[in-house]
Parts: C-alpha cells; structure tokens; sequence
C-alpha cells in the first residue's frame, strides 16, 4: 500500500548510514531513490498499458486474419483465370511470419537493454506498419511472402516488449492485474481475428486485411512516443553473435521442420528431418555454449530460479494443446456441420467471453494469493472441456453443448495463461524482466508450433484411415458430388467418420492439457519474496574515511 501522505510520483530515499570498525570511519552513501508503485492500478500505468495494448492487437489479430485469407490468396494470385495455387504455397504467407518472429525474438532481450525499450518499441510498431502497408500493394504471392518477413521482424519484438514494458510499469504488487490487461488481445485474437478478416474480404478485398493495421500502426506509434517514459538503456552488454549466428536460424529452421510436417504427413521426410535435425543441432550447441559468455543472447541461467523454470514448463505444455486444439474447433464447424467461416467463427466467441470474464479476477487474486492456488483450476475447466469435445458428432446441439462447453474453457484460459506471466516474471529482478519476458515468447511460439504441428499431423491420419470422410466433406459443400460418393447415406456415414477423427484428436489435446497439471502441482503455493526493486535497492559501495 502506498504510505500515506506520498504519492505515486515521489520516491524513497535511504538515510546515509555510519559504522565504526576498529577505529575506522566508514560511512556508506544513501541507496538510490527507490521508485513508489501504488497498490491500484493509476491513469499513469493505465497510459502504459493502452499502449502495448494496442501493439499486441495489431501482431495478434494478423495472424488470425492472414488464416482466414489463404483460400482467396489460391484464387487471386494464380497464374491464370480458373486457376488456384497450391495450398502449401500460400501458407508460405503464414509460415514467412512465423520464421521472423523466430529469428527476431532472440535478440529482443539484448536490443531492449541496449537501446531502451521505447525506442525499440516504437521501431517495431514502424516495421510492421509498413511490412502491412507493402502487404497490400504485392502483386505476386512471391512479394506477400516476403512484405510477410518485413512485418513478423516487427511483430516478433512487440510481444516480449511489452510484457517487459508492463512489468517495468506495474511493479511485482500490481503485476497480475496488468497481465490480465495484456492477455485480452492474446486470447481474443484467435477468435475475432477470422471475422474481422472474413467481412473485410466479404465487403471490400483481401488488401484491407493489411491496410487496416496502418492507421492503427500510425496511432500506436504516436501514442508510444508521448506515453512511453524514457528508459535507460545499458549499452555496456555487447551483441553474443556466436550465440546469435546458433540460437536465430537453429530456432527458424526447427520451427520450418514443424510446420512442414502437416504438409508432409510424416516426420520422415526430408523437407522435415533436414531442417529439423539441423535445428536441433543448433540449438543444444547453442545451450552448451550460453552459460560461457557473461550476456549471452538467451540468459538460460535464469531457469535457475524455480518459479520461472516451472512456470515455462506449464505454460509450453498448455500452450501446445490449447493452439493445437483451438485450431480444431472452427474446422469442425465448416467441415462436419457445413458452416461458413464467419458462422463458425462467431461460434467461437463463447470462448473469448469466458476468458474476459476469469482474466481479470484471476489477474487480480494472483497479485494476493500464490498462483498455484489459481492455475490447476483453469486447467481442470480447460481439461475438462477438452474431454468433452470427444464427444462431437454430426449433429451436436450447438446451445445445449458446443457453447456451454467452449464457455467453461473460455473460463479455464482465462485463468491460467496470465497468472503463469505473472508468476514466471514476478521473482526476476528488474534488470532480468527483458530477457525473462524473451524466454517465455520464445517457449510460448515453440509450443503453439510444436502442438499445431502434431494436432495437425493427428487429426489428418485420423481422417485418411476413412475413405469416404474426405468425399463426404467435399460432398458437404457442394451438394452435385453426392451421387460420386455413393448417395446421401454414404455422405452421412463419411461425416460420422469424420466426426470421430475430430474426437479422438481431441482426446490427443486434453492427454496433453491433462500433463500440464503436473508442473503446474509445483508451482509456489505460498508468497514468495519478490526481487523486482534488488538492483535498484542494492546499497552502495562503503567509502573509507
């Protein structure tokens, strides 16, 4: 709490202290100011949040809205009328985003120390404004994908710069309600992101899917230079450029191998195995070689604290399953149940209102009460309501189970993902926020990679061990293919096989939400001292009269 009669502008100050030793004089000067954070969340970190706000929504909902445009990308840049490319080939525009936001991320921990956060931030939000901007103006699939790289070396930095910017902001007391505050646009994107991109697609063209984040990119540029404090950077640490030559393409050729692999359909191919053994092999030299150098461009020391190490830990394994799994649901919908994309996506917004109504409170016990009193009860709703999604069918009633259930997971996502921010941030100290913040959207974008790539991989095995599931969903969409599949009973029984192969792969999601409970059973079940303020508290050096 804030002591009375100071406000949230003054500082502290340590009176000077004297000692004697043995006849020596030794006085120690007074500690640095150390800042005051106030117990509510004031307009001043309210300005903060609006601003990293307004950054994650522009890199969350392009994601989801890029997904929504691939079929029209197949139509609008094929060589001829009549014509569509491959699907692989446009998913390049997804992929390209992907990969730079893995070769960037690395580096944003080092950068922020190096150049301040604001500065940095400001630069990312430039970069992906205009990576949007040259996105609409491609005339080929060639030029979109790379325009595509352009704005995922922008989007990668916004994320842990913002978390790092918040946590700065909030101090370790607030830290939980203003994660709460940064996880909306996180959990929300997935599920406005494909209606946004539908109706723009729908009532003008694909470019405005691109040109609609310039204005927004032009606003939260603007914004961030007037309410970003100025920070300052420490342009002492110089570039790990062994650990960034292994760490950036290792990470960006691994994750090429996952996403090869629905393409694929098997992990033995060598547009899988090549990129990915590589990868790999980077990547555990770059683990060796990270405890030499004193700043190393991943700072993996810091797992060493427990609240940390375990906090990734359940968060990778919740973040896999939930991607995967959410990826499932609205192709369910079009596939099984015949709907368009905008039907299915606005059968998804039950999620996003049980995740608004558990972040905030869940974000506001967890700056009172430990999280892993919190956590396990947002993973047995989410585990919970995976499990019965087993049981869809070709006619499940949509209010009497499919809204119900994706509401109490809606409620379990709330509840888990920013309490597992916070904890995972809490303990760092202020100078370790920005490479703790990396860590973990480096963790989360494996994850996500890693559980799509193999819910993927899954449900399309599933699939192809039918053979009239595959004819029955063409059969579902265009009604003149029934009599080539056999005849409506035949088109049936191929959805019902279909809808099983989307069951059993969603047990294959709630198994592994299920393992996340046990990392989450050691998270800390009691307070634990915050190290936030150390650097700023530390005494300085006695001065010898």
């Amino acid at each position: 709490m804030e002591p009375p009669g100071q406000s949230s502008g003054e500082v502290v100050v340590a009176p000077p202290r004297t000692t004697v030793r043995t006849g020596v004089h030794v006085s120690t000067p007074a500690a640095p100011a150390l800042p005051a954070y106030p117990d509510k969340i004031d307009g001043p970190v309210l300005k903060i949040a609006g601003v990293v706000v307004l950054g994650a929504i522009m890199s969350i909902l392009d994601i989801t809205v890029v997904n929504i445009a691939l079929p029209t990308f197949q139509t609008v840049f094929a060589e001829s009328p009549g014509q569509a490319l491959a699907y692989s080939t446009v998913a390049w525009t997804v992929t390209a985003y992907t990969l730079a936001l893995a070769t960037v991320i690395p580096l944003t921990g080092w950068a922020a120390d190096r150049f301040g956060t604001k500065r940095l931030y400001i630069l990312a939000v430039v970069l992906f404004t205009c990576g949007s901007a040259l996105c609409a103006t491609a005339g080929s699939i060639g030029m979109l994908i790379a325009f595509r790289v352009l704005q995922g070396l922008g989007g990668g930095m916004l994320m842990p710069l913002g978390m790092t910017i918040m946590t700065r902001a909030a101090g370790p007391a607030r830290m939980g309600r203003l994660m709460a505050i940064l996880g909306v646009p996180m959990l929300l994107g997935p599920i406005f992101g494909p209606i946004l991109g539908g109706w723009l697609i729908q009532v003008a063209s694909w470019h405005w899917i691109f040109l609609i984040n310039v204005p927004i990119g032009v606003a939260a540029a603007l914004y961030a230079w007037w309410a970003l404090p100025s920070d300052a950077p420490e342009p002492s640490e110089s570039l790990d450029v062994v650990g960034m030559l292994l760490m950036s393409p290792g990470l960006a050729l691994f994750l090429y191998g996952i996403s090869s692999i629905p393409g694929e359909g098997t992990v033995l191919s060598k547009k899988v195995l090549i990129p990915l053994g590589i990868g790999v092999v980077m990547i555990v030299g770059f683990v060796f070689y990270s405890f030499r150098p004193k700043h190393p461009l991943l700072d993996l020391r810091l797992f060493r604290n427990r609240r940390l190490s375990t906090a990734t830990i359940t968060m990778f394994l919740f973040a896999a399953a939930f991607f995967g799994g959410l990826l499932l649901v609205p192709t369910y919908y079009q596939q099984v149940r015949g709907l368009d994309t905008l039907q299915a996506a606005f059968l998804m917004v039950p999620q996003g209102l049980g995740a608004m109504v558990t972040m905030p409170i869940a974000g506001a016990l967890s700056d009172r009460i430990p999280v892993g009193r919190i956590v396990p009860f947002g993973l047995v709703l989410m585990t919970g309501g995976m499990f019965a999604l087993t049981q869809v069918g070709t006619d499940t009633p949509y209010w009497g189970f499919m809204i119900p259930v994706l509401f109490v997971m809606g409620l379990g996502m709330g509840g888990t993902m920013m309490p597992l921010m916070t904890s995972a941030l809490k303990t760092l100290r202020s100078h370790q926020v920005a490479r703790g913040s990396t860590l973990l959207n480096i963790s989360q974008q494996i994850a996500s990679s890693v559980g799509v790539a193999v819910i993927s991989v899954v449900f399309t095995n599933y699939l192809s061990a039918s053979a009239l599931a595959g004819p029955a969903i063409a059969a579902l969409h265009n009604p003149s293919l029934v009599n080539s599949v056999g005849g409506q009973v035949a088109v049936q029984k191929g959805l019902t096989e279909a809808a099983d192969a989307f069951g059993s792969t969603f047990l294959v999601a709630a198994v592994l939400l299920a393992f996340a409970l046990i990392p989450a059973a050691f998270l800390p079940r009691r307070h634990e001292e915050s190290h936030f303020l150390d650097d700023q508290s530390q005494t300085a050096p006695a001065i010898i009269h």
